[in-house]
């Protein structure tokens, strides 16, 4: 499982809001993580179709609106980007100045209790549309592990409290601790989606994020729906190259592994209840065959009993009032 200085247990200690995050036993408001979506421009709210109440926003309004989650008494948010320009290499992904890294010092600066977490992924930023680095339209698993701990290391440079590589290649991980490291925060925790599957209900997330890819699919490197011990053994592997806690994804389809995780590994474990889920259930609701707000906080409970400890959730706002 890693030994010291690659596992440091402290880095979930290290601040109050990290510790408040992680707690075991709690059920409420501040397990939820608020997923927020930066783009480019001054007073921009795109709304999403498909994720009702979710838009993409520029960073006065991102901003705006983590101080709204943050009153309500979330305690996180997970931000993507979406940049003006796309390109071959990711550039976007791991620029100083790029969408992500733009974002952090702002809500730093205006939101400084906020936990912000990262997601460190390609796919928003390639023209492709892959999370990884493209060659012959087959997608190149160790060429991609620089750019990913690029990444990672110009996120946490912003001021991010924590990165979260989604992007299912192989060593990532490891690639992201050393890289963080040896450039001075080994403080930084990872939170490794480590089991993501190559899911149909990720459908309204590409839109929000931009990140359908542009041929082929992503089932040669995220795991297939139908393995449970593969995940396991993604979870094993990941928390050996230094991963402090472990993503589920998507959340409702994938309960027993969760709770297979949290039987077996003794770390904090996320859950991220995703895009398709939510609006599965809004479009349900829109049509009176469902009360939201008991099948959303329904929802969320199933994944805490599971086993999450944290959950990813467009409903964090508004459960935050339910709550």
């Amino acid at each position: 499982m890693g030994v010291f200085p690659v596992t440091r247990l402290r880095r979930f200690r290290r601040t109050a809001a990290l510790r408040d995050l992680v707690r075991e036993t709690r059920v409420d408001v501040r397990d939820l993580v608020f997923p927020l979506f930066a783009c480019p421009g001054t007073g921009v709210e795109r709304p999403l179709e498909g994720l009702e109440e979710i838009a993409q926003r520029s960073i006065d309004r991102l901003c705006a609106e983590a101080e709204e989650v943050h009153a309500l008494g979330v305690g996180a948010v997970l931000l993507f980007g979406i940049p003006e320009e796309k390109d071959e290499a990711a550039t976007g992904a791991y620029d100083d100045h790029g969408i992500v890294q733009q974002a952090l010092r702002a809500l730093r600066e205006r939101v400084p209790e906020l936990v912000l977490l990262t997601d460190v992924c390609l796919c928003e930023y390639t023209s492709h549309g892959h999370c990884g680095v493209v060659d012959e339209r087959e997608v190149v698993n160790d060429l991609s592990l620089e750019l990913l701990a690029r990444t990672a290391v110009s996120h946490a440079e912003a001021g991010a409290d924590a990165v979260c590589p989604s992007d299912m290649m192989d060593g990532r991980v490891g690639a992201i601790r050393g890289a963080l490291d040896s450039e001075g925060f080994e403080q930084v925790p990872i939170v490794s989606y480590a089991a993501k599957y190559a899911s149909a209900f990720y459908g309204p997330f590409r839109e929000a994020a931009d990140s359908a890819p542009a041929f082929g699919d992503r089932r040669g490197y995220q795991l297939d729906p139908g393995n449970a011990r593969e995940a396991l053994r993604e979870c094993e592997l990941d928390l050996a190259e230094g991963a402090d806690a472990l993503m589920i994804k998507p959340a409702l389809p994938s309960l027993d592994v969760l709770a297979a995780a949290r039987a077996r590994f003794d770390v904090p474990i996320f859950a991220y209840n995703v895009s398709g889920e939510y609006a599965m259930v809004k479009a349900a609701a829109a049509r009176g065959w469902l009360d939201e707000r008991q099948a959303a906080l329904e929802s969320l409970t199933a994944i805490k009993r599971a086993g999450a400890d944290v959950i990813v959730t467009y409903w964090a706002k508004e459960a935050a009032r339910w709550l």
